[in-house]
């Protein structure tokens, strides 16, 4: 892994999805924060359009940035879909930056949207991981939990009612088959 510099404000560290980037200092809103870097593809070349990796950055219909080389460290920041950095893109420059859209602070994970293309080929089929979905999908598992545990409560509510019913339903006791009642003699 590349050594990162202690006057960067981020560093490559451990995440709940693999490698994160984490900002070391605070990272004030509008900052921009590091350039999405590699080599440059050209889409009307076969060869270029070819090149498949999921750290491929379009620009424009033409070029697209190829960010699977070790020394982009822009490639270590992960996917949020309520993320504090965005992606600048400068298309005329054939440029990307990430830039703060919150104040970020030291030890935060600095995370930007990937968008909707990336978002469907990749992290749909496996479920999206970032902080705000985990904690969706958390609730609704605690939800569910609960429904279940309502219902199973509902169930053996009505069958003690039940129960209790079928001793003295019209003066006759009930004798455990549905809809045969015995006469009290």
């Amino acid at each position: 892994m590349p050594t990162i510099s202690s006057r960067k404000p981020y560093r490559v560290g451990r995440s709940r999805t693999g490698l994160g980037l984490f900002a070391t200092k605070e990272i004030r809103k509008g900052t921009r924060i590091l350039e999405y870097s590699g080599p440059l593809l050209d889409c009307n070349k076969e060869e270029d359009d070819a090149v498949e990796n999921k750290y491929l950055f379009h620009l424009t219909a033409r070029w697209t940035i190829d960010g699977s080389v070790r020394r982009n460290i822009a490639r270590y920041a992960n996917h949020a879909c309520r993320p504090n950095a965005e992606s600048d893109v400068q298309p005329r420059k054939r440029k990307v930056y990430i830039r703060a859209i919150k104040t970020i602070q030291p030890g935060d994970e600095i995370t930007y949207d990937y968008g909707t293309d990336y978002f469907k080929e990749y992290l749909k089929p496996i479920g999206c991981k970032c902080a705000h979905c985990e904690k969706k999908r958390k609730l609704a598992r605690a939800e569910a939990r609960a429904a279940k545990k309502r219902a199973k409560a509902r169930a053996e509510k009505r069958a003690l009612k039940l129960k209790m019913n079928g001793h003295a339903l019209n003066g006759h006791a009930f004798n455990g088959a549905v809809g045969k009642k015995t006469r009290k003699r």
